[in-house]
């Protein structure tokens, strides 16, 4: 006769073998956690143990410029009272999370907000051991930055293959939420290819239903056998806390940001010369794509790599070197990660079917804003508009393609699709009087501009 507790007994290991099946755990892993019977629980305490030396805090001492009392402008004020022509900078101390990725190297990834104005920067690693670290280079528009430490015995997390995620696959979140000291959360990936958390950069986010709370930024989003798979970096929180909704940078998008890091110390993106759009479900039927998904090319700027490959207005591209395009965002981050210089192989369907054709990535005009440093259109991307984009406004311009998120450029209000006709009254036809009209003798600039088809005068001081 069975008894009654021995079979009660049997069915829980049975149900916690299936569940562990179910999570992706390996029969060994629950057998190596429970070595008892008195502990047939899963857990995912051998894979933590072997991930968690590689995910370490971050403390930051920064400098924000001190709030000015506007009299504080005034040359005379200044004079009369002795004061210095800027008030002395504040301090601001700050923390969040990082995660080693190169152990030989002493590369640590973490996110650009957790680092930006950084004046100190120290890494506090699991076993206590506090080291300075080297800021090796920043990427604002995909929120990635990249640090250096000087250690031995470090440990370094695998990194694994953000384009294989699957919506509804378990991932566990470290980091160091509110100071507390490292924690592990878990969930499922909610979502794949977020974006419009924040228009003005490149997104293509995780996002998870593992808790993600202010300090977690920079830290690990892990697969339950123990990859790097996001670099935590945002939540959507109407009272700042955790509810439920997190967001993560692809391992993928941040290993590309990272090579650039660290060949350039910047990311130099490149582009090809075209304007896309989503294909909408009336564009699909007008142009009678059917179930298609993609970007379609909306204007094919004159001399550009994309018209010297013979690309077209109403091509739809489809994929990237083999990866599917899902809209015009994931487009626009393929080519914008893509170092200058690489051919990409796109395949684009036109009326008359489908091929590939083949675009070498170039830097073009609109690397040349950098030449703006120091002036109010700092941290734009912009290019001359084509002649197709001056036929349809009825004037040349300047186009603005990117903001930066919290340089100059955004506060001044520029946004992405900006159309710029003239400044302080005086014609914008080329960046050349871009660069003209923002000289220092202009202390406030008018600027003229179209912004999806209305015209609007921006006043910038």
């Amino acid at each position: 006769m069975i008894r009654k507790d021995t079979v009660v007994h049997r069915a829980i290991i049975v149900f916690w073998v299936v569940a562990a099946i179910v999570v992706g755990l390996p029969t060994g892993a629950v057998g190596q956690a429970v070595p008892g019977v008195a502990r047939q629980l899963p857990t995912l305490a051998p894979v933590l143990e072997r991930v968690t030396p590689a995910v370490v805090n971050i403390s930051v001492i920064s400098e924000t410029p001190a709030a000015s009392n506007p009299l504080y402008n005034d040359p005379f004020f200044r004079r009369f009272f002795d004061l210095p022509d800027a008030p002395p900078p504040q301090q601001r101390m700050s923390a969040g999370s990082g995660v080693i990725v190169d152990a030989a190297r002493g590369h640590v990834l973490t996110n650009h907000h957790v680092v930006a104005n950084a004046r100190e920067i120290t890494v506090t690693l699991k076993d206590g051991r506090r080291l300075p670290a080297k800021l090796v280079g920043s990427d604002q528009a995909t929120d990635i930055a990249l640090l250096k430490v000087e250690s031995r015995n470090l440990v370094a997390l695998e990194i694994g293959d953000s384009d294989h995620l699957k919506v509804g696959d378990y991932v566990v979140a470290i980091g160091n939420p509110f100071g507390l000291g490292q924690t592990v959360t878990s969930g499922i990936v909610s979502a794949l290819g977020r974006s419009g958390i924040n228009n003005e950069g490149y997104e293509d986010f995780i996002q998870t239903d593992a808790s993600i709370n202010p300090g977690n930024s920079g830290g690990a989003l892990v697969t339950l056998d123990g990859k790097l798979i996001g670099i935590n970096t945002a939540i959507l929180s109407p009272a700042g806390g955790n509810i439920g909704i997190g967001f993560a940078v692809p391992s993928n998008m941040a290993v590309t940001v990272m090579k650039q890091l660290i060949e350039h110390g910047e990311v130099r993106r490149g582009r090809i010369g075209i304007g896309i759009q989503d294909v909408t479900p009336d564009l699909a039927e007008a142009l009678g794509l059917g179930d298609m998904r993609g970007a379609v090319i909306a204007n094919v700027e004159s001399g550009s790599p994309a018209e010297r490959a013979g690309l077209q207005v109403g091509d739809v591209v489809t994929a990237v070197d083999g990866h599917a395009i899902l809209g015009s965002a994931d487009l626009r981050n393929r080519i914008g990660l893509t170092p200058v210089g690489t051919d990409v192989r796109l395949t684009v369907a036109r009326s008359d079917g489908v091929r590939e054709v083949k675009v070498r990535i170039e830097a073009g005009e609109r690397n040349a804003s950098t030449l703006l440093a120091g002036t109010a259109f700092e941290g734009a991307s912009l290019r001359n508009a084509s002649r197709q984009e001056a036929r349809e406004i009825g004037s040349g311009g300047v186009i603005v393609d990117s903001v930066t998120p919290g340089s100059r450029a955004a506060r001044a209000g520029l946004r992405p699709g900006d159309m710029i006709l003239a400044i302080n009254r005086m014609p914008v036809t080329s960046l050349d009087d871009i660069r003209r009209w923002t000289s220092d003798r202009h202390t406030t600039l008018a600027v003229e501009l179209v912004r999806s088809g209305s015209r609007l005068l921006l006043i910038i001081r």
